[in-house]
């Protein structure tokens, strides 16, 4: 069951394109089909293009400039929000309808952190998407308060780099070298009301938005238990027996649930493996051998034999092909 799906449309392809993006070479590079439906590989790969070959401020650009009548329809649930907290809750559930990500929203010390994860991300989000995420939002706050709204500090994961085109944009003060890639705010804002309240809107988006999401609630067990895989794999192979019990059941009910799905354990191990071999293969600083340790393989020819199954090649040949994609943009 491989459900990683990122669509990317025509109109916002069109809409960078404008904005002096150099979206041909990008879409080129991602093997981007007519469809638009990306693997969530191809999407970062447009991403990463598009940032080597275009203006810097793309990203900011792009959240700027797109219109209200341009949004999806999960921010548009958002912008009719009756507050700040609620357009975030509408956000985190049905962003899932637009790609395999997770929008999560941690509230301690007085602040909210609202960082989103790409669950088949092959590595880092490509920096301007990052910032055409973040910056999406915080335009949409804007819209939907009417204040100009700014949060009380960017997290970014990348080295420092883009400060001052950063700081005119977001108004606060960045962290770079962070954990991850977030937009922290005041606890008190999420009160805020918004002037885009329209309770009629709601009551016609939000059944239809909710029978769309349906299909993937079911489904969304196989993404946890990928998940939990994921954060597991450290030097061994997760057993069943430790992923179930952190997702507090059986060994017979969490074997009788991916049945249920349609999926193994083994055929999802596999999977992760697959994912973080190639996430890991992109970072210069980690070798062949310690990514096999990592993923829990016994030896290298282990993990070097199931990378050419996955793959077609070995792993140091595919990361040779990336360095040399990477020299080409």
């Amino acid at each position: 069951m491989n459900r990683d799906l990122v669509h990317l449309p025509l109109a916002v392809r069109d809409r960078l394109a404008r904005l002096g993006a150099n979206v041909a070479p990008a879409t080129a590079a991602a093997r981007v089909p007519p469809s638009g439906e990306l693997s969530t590989e191809q999407f970062f790969t447009f991403w990463e293009a598009l940032g080597a070959s275009s203006p810097p401020d793309v990203g900011l650009r792009l959240a700027a400039e797109t219109q209200v009548h341009e949004y999806d329809i999960s921010s548009l649930a958002a912008l009719h929000s009756p507050d700040v907290g609620t357009a975030l809750s509408k956000l985190a559930r049905y962003k899932r309808l637009c790609g395999m990500k997770e929008m999560a929203i941690d509230t301690k010390g007085m602040e909210v952190t609202i960082h989103t994860t790409y669950l088949h991300a092959p590595g880092p989000m490509p920096p301007r998407l990052v910032d055409a995420s973040l910056a999406s939002l915080v335009v949409l706050l804007q819209r939907g308060s009417g204040l100009a709204l700014a949060p009380k500090r960017v997290e970014l994961s990348r080295a420092r780099s883009d400060e001052p085109m950063l700081l005119r944009f977001f108004g606060c003060p960045l962290r770079f070298r962070s954990e991850r890639d977030a937009l922290v705010l005041e606890e008190r804002l999420l009160s805020t009301p918004f002037v885009t309240h329209n309770a009629d809107l709601l009551q016609v988006l939000v059944p239809s938005l909710d029978q769309k999401l349906a299909p993937l609630e079911q489904a969304s067990f196989v993404e946890q238990v990928r998940v939990v895989v994921a954060r597991r794999m450290s030097g061994e192979r997760p057993s069943i027996a430790k992923v179930a019990r952190e997702l507090s059941l059986s060994t017979r009910t969490f074997q009788r649930r991916l049945g249920e799905l349609g999926v193994s354990y083994q055929h999802l191990l596999d999977e992760v493996r697959h994912h973080t071999a190639l996430r890991l293969l992109r970072k210069d600083d980690v070798d062949v051998n310690e990514i096999a340790f990592l993923l829990g393989f016994d030896e290298v020819n282990s993990f070097t034999r199931a990378f050419r199954a996955w793959e077609g090649t070995t792993p140091k040949r595919w990361r040779d092909s990336i360095h040399l994609w990477r020299d080409r943009v």
